[in-house]
């Protein structure tokens, strides 16, 4: 177990959270990261690129003109890919370019992920946020007092004031703890978990 202190909204001390070393405290491999990082990235592509194929042009499939004595080229379809606006050979089409990574891989690299933030030191714990409403800039002076910036903020519960408060502001993202991924962790300086939230993590990795 790891001690980290837990702070309130006004960046004191109330307490300490310890923190299981089966999750918060796993050697890191930057090549489990790495899959897990990419498997997230190519399910994000759309993979919408797509070029028609002679088949799928519109128009006639009647022969231009006649085989022999015109003087020109023999010619087929209008819609052949010789033609202008005829189809294209070997073109793009739609696709998926998602694959699979174990799940046991994505379980692994999430515990690598919150254990390399931990390392770094880069993990606070709030008590609550106290919002009453819905307004920047009281979430403004939470994180002030807390002292962070490029923070991802870990949330067990839908709560509204948090969420809007946040959606103007840079660098700030809330996630649920069912949300939580690899790819927000690493991208976001800093880790900044509701002192609840962290029993959702444990359940869900345990």
């Amino acid at each position: 177990m790891t001690a980290v202190d837990v702070l309130n909204s006004a960046g004191e001390k109330v307490s300490e959270k310890d923190l299981p070393d089966e999750i918060f405290n796993v050697p890191v491999k930057t090549s489990v990261l790495h899959e897990v990082v990419r498997m997230q990235l190519a399910k994000r592509r759309r993979g919408t690129a797509a070029a028609k194929t002679r088949g799928e042009v519109t128009g006639s499939t009647k022969k231009l003109f006649r085989q022999k004595g015109t003087g020109n080229a023999r010619a087929g379809s209008v819609k052949s890919p010789l033609r202008r606006g005829g189809g294209v050979i070997f073109g793009p089409t739609q696709r998926s370019y998602e694959y699979p990574v174990p799940k046991k891989v994505r379980r692994l690299a999430l515990k690598m992920a919150l254990s390399s933030k931990l390392t770094d030191k880069k993990i606070t714990i709030i008590d609550d946020f106290k919002l009453q409403e819905i307004k920047t800039k009281s979430l403004v002076k939470v994180l002030d007092a807390l002292n962070l910036e490029n923070i991802l903020i870990v949330n067990d519960t839908d709560d509204m004031n948090l969420s809007l408060s946040s959606r103007n502001l840079p660098g700030v993202k809330v996630l649920k703890t069912d949300g939580l991924n690899v790819y927000d962790i690493l991208k976001f300086d800093n880790l900044l978990l509701l002192e609840s939230s962290i029993e959702s993590i444990e359940r869900r990795l345990s």
